[in-house]
Formats: C-alpha cells, structure tokens, sequence
C-alpha cells in the first residue's frame, strides 16, 4: 500500500463523525515528518478473524477503537437480521478489565439497539466464561466480550459468540468477516442507542452461574476435611476477582488469601509485564505470598478469566509452576477417578481436547473405558465436538495446553473459574489422602506414563518473517525427517493435506479431520513433534511430547532429567535452537 493510499485513508477519516480529540491527533500523525506511525495507524483495515478483532488500541484503522469496534459491530448486527428474519434479536455483551474495555461495550450496545437488538449488559466487568453462559441462559442468538485476553496492557479485543455460547464458527465466521468488510465508512454505522432495548445484569446472573459450577464438586466431604486448604489466588488486575474467590467459598474453602496489589481491576496491568498466568514472571507477587504463608495452591487467572495457572509444592518443599499439560492431565484424572469412585460416571461419557495437548490424557481416558476426541487448536472447535454430540453423549470435560480448561456443557468456552474451583478441590482430595497436588500428579504419571512436553515460539518479523515460516512449513512437509534424536519417524500427520502418512509401510490414509496448516511427526519411541504457525502473525509454534515409564517416586527427578534433556536434544536435531 503506498503513502497516498495511506495519507487518503487518513483523511477519510478526518472528515468522519469522530471528535475533535481524534481528529487533532490524525491532524499531528499527518503533519509528522516521521511517518510511521500514520502508516502503522491506517496501511490497512484491522482484519476481522475467525474470531473477531483484536490489536493495540488507538486512532485508526488498523488500530481497536470504538469507531473500528462500531463497524465489526454493524456487519455483525446485519448478519444476525439475515439470519434470524422475524424473531426477536438477543446479543448479551461483557468486558473485563482492559483500558477503555467499559466504553467499547457501551458502543457495542449503542449500535445493536440502534438496529433494533435487544440487549443484556452486564453492569460491570465480568469473566468471559460468563458471557458464554449468559447467552445460552438468555436464549441470545449472539455475544460479544471486550477483551485481549492475556495480551500486553496496549491491545484491546472484540470477541464474538453465537447462540450456542461457543466462539463463531464456519459458516458463521467468514459470513460475519464479508458483512463487517462491507462497512466501508465509520458514517455507515448506525450508533444512534435505544436505551429501551437495554437490560442490565449482574449479580442475579452471578448467583445461577456459580449454583452450575457447584454442581461440579465430587469431593464435599473432603472439602470439609480440608476447608482450611491455604489457597492463594490472584486476578493479575483482572476480572476473576469478581467471581473467583466467591466461587472457591461457595465450594466450602475458607483460608482464600488474596493477592492484593493485584486484586484491583487496572488495565495498566502495573504489577506485570504480561497478564499472562503461563509466564513465570506474572506470577511472582502470587508465589511469594504463597512461600509466605506456606500455601498448598497458588492460582492466578488472566484478566478475561479464562485461563489458570497454578503452582504447588514440589518433591524439594519448592513452589514450582505446572504447565497447561500437567494441570489439564490432573483435572481429567481427578474427573474420571472420582466419577468412577462415587458410580457416577456416564457410560457415554466423553472427554475433548486439542492434538496439540498431551497424549496422557488419552492414556488416563483408556483406562477409564471413556472416549477421549481430538480438536483443533482453540475452544470453539472443541465446542463444535460438543454440538455435535449433543442428546447423544455426555460431556465431562476437555482442555487444551495453554492453561484452558472446560468442565460440564453449561459453558462453551474455556472457563479459569469453574476450573480454579476444581483445582482447589483436587488439592483438597489430595491433601486428604496424605498427599500433595504435586505427589498426587507423580501418582498419575506412575500409573499411566510419565509425559513431559514443552513449547518453543518463535515470531518472524514482518512480510519476510511469514515467507519464512511458510518456507520452514514447507521444508518439513515435503522433506520430513526420517528420524528425530535417533528415533524413527514413524507416521507423520499433515493437517493441511488431510492426510496420515505411515512413513515404515509407505502407505498414507484420508484424516476425518477439518483443514488447518498444523504438521505432526510421531516417533519410534512415542515422541510427538508438533509445528504450527499462528493464522494472525508471523509466529510458528512447535510443540514437544516424550514420555518414559515411572516406577517409583524415587526416579522421578531423575526421570525428569532424562526427558527434559530428550526435549533438547529434539530442538537440536530439528535445528530450533
């Protein structure tokens, strides 16, 4: 895109219905003799994704404002009169705790009751998992969030729901991105709010919510044993704070100790780098407190509540964070175990989660005869197994490796409340057994396998970066290593093509399986290499599982050496580091 193109987009804006503060700040990117962040600004429109818009917030077109978050508004709004032609429009809308996160919703509702859509508006910032909730409660027939999840503090985002509570899904997705591209101009949105068609929730939702969550809890009589289990949580300035710790008293704890220079909602996140629970960093207020206090839990939600990460004890009387593997492995554990324990387990009952995320979990599903399916990465595909399933089998939970866990149908979406207040049970049942999270979880991996994973990111900056990655992408699928750290490659599965190629018998089958640029090698000794790049930047993950057997607690350091220096020696071989 030239500078012409640019200058022009600029000063379409300019003479748009935005106010004067905005239009002196184009005025100054215009006048500006360094003009890169007039091209950063307006080279091109904010791309719609499959899932709705997120980016750093600012004045312009490529940025999240209220007036980009108008226009995604308006081609969503059109969607949903073409879809849903003489009934009643529902759309439930939500926000966490990002800067300018309560303005944008306010827009949302002022354009959707301007075309005529009812609205249920949460009077305050509350969790994502929530907004899922609501909508199904409520019959709406769409949701939107305001949120960037676990982002920097300088993004904002606009997250769009359908009428089953999940994340829009095709056709849904790219009907909606050729409605919002069809809104060429700010003017062309209609913001004009009815104030009528505006209901607004809050603590009554609040209350059904956490009654649903409750119904989760296996384990009260260890609950009771243990109800002074010392728990320490954070929020990191988010919105689990309003909803997190009530939900840990509704489930019987009484010894919550709260975080509390992060327990205040602060888009300006000042107590992190990153509001995001996966990173050690962002976990530092909560871990000393926890060494504090001598705490048997540590958990800490991003700022959307989404998602959870935990810390416990280790073998050393260390806190050490686990992964989104080792949480996810425990909780289906815990699940299924408990199921069985109390004769509750459905006979049709089914567990979801991503082909990224550990094998382990497949293992610990055999072993309690339930099956256990594969999704593509991102909860609205393990909520589109769940539609798909629905009246003819029973949901019990799924997650995926970056810290997102589901528990029971009522929510489509990742959930860190009902997933923290699981957490804490398990904990619970542990401790009332003898144990430690920490010693319940090497309990685990003796008896089905000790799995280890491990994820390397690597980002390409710019338009040479994802040639890059694509070129990387390409290297491996058409040249893919026969063997990896000395081990056979022995089948490699190639999401894009469709296709499973056992590479020892030379022979390949058609995958039942949605389309997406995700390749996968298995080896002899039952390593799995994953690579995926991401779909919105110049980014390619790649994913590690190696797992060897686990006699007794007395090798598990030992055994743990063993696998990381696997993982390493992996990276090497496939030249990653």
């Amino acid at each position: 895109m030239n500078n012409n193109h640019i200058i022009d987009k600029a000063n379409q804006w300019l003479s748009s219905n935005i106010t004067k503060t905005e239009q002196e700040e184009i005025k100054s990117l215009l006048n500006s003799d360094d003009k890169t962040q007039l091209e950063d600004a307006f080279y091109k429109n904010l791309e719609f994704g499959t899932g709705g818009l997120r980016g750093i917030m600012g004045i312009g077109s490529n940025r999240i404002n209220k007036y980009t978050i108008g226009m995604a508004t308006q081609g969503l709004a059109n969607y949903l009169k073409k879809s849903f032609v003489n009934q009643t429009i529902k759309v439930a809308i939500a926000h966490d705790s990002r800067n300018n996160s309560s303005e944008f919703a306010n827009y949302c509702a002022s354009v959707f009751t301007a075309n005529g859509i009812e609205v249920y508006f949460f009077e305050s910032l509350r969790p994502t998992p929530e907004l899922s909730f609501t909508i199904r409660h409520f019959g709406c027939q769409s949701g939107v969030v305001i949120t960037a999840s676990h982002n920097p503090r300088e993004y904002n985002g606009y997250k769009v729901y359908w009428d089953d509570g999940a994340q829009i899904t095709p056709p849904h997705d790219t009907n909606i991105i050729n409605e919002v591209s069809n809104i060429n101009s700010i003017d062309s949105v209609n913001s004009d709010k009815d104030e009528s068609k505006i209901e607004f929730i809050g603590k009554e939702v609040d209350e059904i919510y956490l009654n649903e969550v409750k119904k989760l809890s296996l384990s009260p009589n260890a609950i009771n044993n243990q109800k002074d289990l010392k728990i320490v949580y954070s929020s990191i300035h988010g919105s689990g704070i309003t909803l997190v710790p009530q939900c840990l008293e509704n489930f019987g704890f009484r010894n919550i100790n709260i975080v509390e220079e992060q327990q205040e909602p602060n888009g300006d996140f000042p107590t992190v780098i990153y509001p995001n629970p996966e990173e050690e960093e962002a976990m530092t207020l909560a871990l000393k407190k926890a060494q504090e206090i001598d705490a048997d839990l540590v958990m800490a939600t991003d700022p959307d509540a989404d998602r959870v990460g935990i810390a416990v004890k280790n073998l050393n009387d260390e806190f050490e964070l686990l992964n989104g593997n080792q949480t996810g492995a425990l909780i289906i554990y815990y699940l299924l175990r408990k199921l069985t324990e109390n004769a509750t387990l459905p006979k049709d009952g089914y567990i979801v989660k991503t082909i990224v995320t550990t094998e382990l979990i497949d293992e610990i599903c055999n072993h309690f005869s339930v099956d256990c399916f594969d999704s593509l990465t991102g909860f609205k595909h393990i909520a589109t197994i769940i539609r798909g399933l629905e009246g003819k089998q029973t949901y019990i939970g799924g997650g995926e490796e970056s810290y997102g866990y589901m528990l029971g149908d009522f929510v489509r979406d990742k959930d860190a409340v009902s997933a923290c207040a699981i957490i804490a049970e398990m904990t619970a049942f542990a401790k009332d057994e003898g144990k430690s999270l920490y010693e319940f979880m090497i309990d685990m991996y003796k008896q089905f396998g000790f799995y280890q994973e491990n994820l390397i990111s690597i980002t390409k900056k710019g338009k040479s970066g994802s040639e890059e990655i694509a070129k990387m992408m390409s290297q491996f699928r058409n040249n893919p290593p026969l063997e990896i750290n000395g081990s056979k490659v022995v089948k490699l599965y190639d999401y894009q093509s469709g296709l499973m190629t056992d590479l020892l018998k030379d022979t390949s089958e058609k995958l039942d399986f949605p389309t997406s640029n995700v390749l996968q090698f298995l080896t002899e000794d039952g390593s799995k290499i994953s690579a995926r790049p991401s779909g919105t930047e110049p980014k390619i993950k790649f994913y590690f599982s190696v797992k060897e057997n686990l006699n007794n607690v007395s090798e598990y350091d030992e055994t743990k050496k063993l696998l990381l220096n696997k993982i390493q020696k992996i990276k090497t071989d496939l030249k990653l580091v």
